[in-house]
C-alpha cells in the first residue's frame, strides 16, 4: 500500500508542477480558458503558486506525513473549486482537465490516510 501511495504522490506532484509551470509561462491556451471561465488573468500567478505549493507539499509529505495530508487536502479543495468554475462557465467539454487533477488529489489523499 505504501508503494501505491508513493507512486500516487509523485504522479500528483509532477502533474501539479507541470500545471504550475504552464501557469507561470502564461500559456495561450490557459489564458483562453481563463477568459472563457470568467477568471481574471491576474489570478494566474497565485493559482500557479498554489499548485506549486501543493506539489512541494506532496513530496515533503513522503518524509513528514501530516504535510502530505495537508497538501493533498488543499489540492482536493483547489480542484473542487476549479471543477465548479468550469461547471459555472458551462464549459462541459473542459471538465476532464480539473477532473483528472481532482481524482489524482483524492487518490493521493486516500492512500496517504490509509498508510498514516
Amino acid at each position: 500500500m505504501f508503494t501505491a501511495y508513493v507512486v500516487a504522490a509523485v504522479a500528483t506532484a509532477a502533474a501539479n508542477a507541470a500545471a504550475a509551470i504552464a501557469d507561470f509561462a502564461r500559456s495561450g491556451w490557459i489564458l483562453g480558458n481563463m477568459t472563457a471561465y470568467g477568471v481574471p488573468h491576474s489570478w494566474l500567478y497565485p493559482l500557479g503558486a498554489a499548485k506549486a505549493a501543493g506539489a512541494v507539499g506532496l513530496l515533503a509529505g513522503l518524509a513528514v506525513p501530516p504535510v502530505g495530508i495537508a497538501a493533498a487536502g488543499c489540492l482536493l479543495l483547489y480542484f473542487t473549486g476549479a471543477t465548479a468554475t468550469v461547471l459555472r462557465a458551462r464549459a462541459y467539454s473542459h471538465l476532464v482537465f480539473p477532473g483528472v487533477f481532482l481524482l489524482l488529489a483524492a487518490v493521493t489523499l486516500g492512500l496517504q490516510l490509509a498508510v498514516a
